[in-house]
């Protein structure tokens, strides 16, 4: 019995040794480098992992810094101070890189545009949406519950009176939340240049679609008429702006007749041509079932 119990330890020390040196051996063959500065960086960048800097993280951003595959300056969470001090460590310049923001391409607030049914159910879009669409008379509409401003971590989305999101340009950080939350794909994300704005997804054609939204687009043409030569071409029943020429004019919006293409000032303020109804209304319009 002695003598079993010696050679099973012996043996059970020798698959330890051998298991050990295998171990040892795999560890300094198969180990992958990874530059320490990394840590470093990634501890001066935020750790929102917003994804704005077109990296799945901040971590992701380290290693693309690192390997410089991207300018300090592509994050736009971070301070001008933080910035600097990342350029600084790694010997390069900050880069400039043009921020971008979420637009939302509705303004169909409750006091222009009215429901065809009441809703009762969940109070978020997603639910909402389920159920044919959602109660809007448009609909490629706003339904107003704000998922979008549920979603989004920097506090740059806020519903005002009438149920429709606002953008603070100076929080958003481009991050898309806002993108994936909303299930009428009302949002996406535009260089901060980009004032020139169609806000209307509507495909509908013609006066009718004013019965359900005073705002909307009735598809006439008129901006794309006024605007430069290239600028704007009507597809499906919407203006689409060609962003890649000039597109720092107010020319489109002025003879459009419900404002459906607005000027973005950069404090928020929107801005409609001369032809645009005056939108008195404070309080929601009754819906077609009223």
């Amino acid at each position: 019995m002695a003598m079993e119990a010696v050679t099973a330890i012996i043996v059970i020390g020798g698959l330890t040794l051998i298991l050990a040196s295998l171990l040892f051996l795999a560890d300094k063959w198969l180990r992958v480098y990874e530059d320490p500065r990394i840590d470093l960086l990634e501890n001066m960048l935020p750790h929102t992992n917003c994804g704005a800097c077109g990296y799945p993280g901040c971590r992701a951003f380290a290693e693309a810094l690192v390997q410089e595959q991207a300018p300090p300056g592509r994050c736009t969470v971070s301070s001008a101070e933080g910035l600097l001090h990342i350029a600084n460590y790694l010997g390069v310049p900050v880069g400039e890189e043009e921020k971008r923001v979420a637009r939302l391409a509705c303004a169909g607030g409750s006091n222009v545009a009215r429901n065809r049914a009441h809703y009762t159910g969940m109070a978020t879009c997603q639910a909402a949406t389920q159920v044919s669409g959602g109660a809007k008379d448009c609909a490629w509409g706003c339904l107003g519950f704000g998922d979008c401003e549920a979603v989004c971590d920097f506090d740059a989305i806020h519903m005002n009176p009438h149920d429709l999101p606002v953008v603070d340009e100076d929080k958003c950080t481009a991050c898309g939340d806002c993108v994936v939350a909303c299930p009428k794909s009302l949002f996406s994300l535009h260089p901060i240049s980009h004032r020139l704005w169609v806000a209307c997804s509507s495909q509908a054609q013609g006066d009718v679609i004013l019965e359900g939204c005073e705002v909307a687009c009735t598809a006439c043409g008129r901006c794309a008429m006024d605007a430069p030569a290239g600028l704007i071409a009507m597809q499906n029943n919407l203006p689409v702006i060609d962003y890649s020429g000039n597109h720092q004019t107010r020319i489109p919006i002025e003879r459009c007749p419900t404002g459906a293409i607005a000027w973005i000032e950069p404090d928020g303020h929107i801005v409609k041509g001369a032809a645009s109804p005056k939108i008195i209304r404070q309080q929601p319009r009754r819906s077609a079932t009223t």
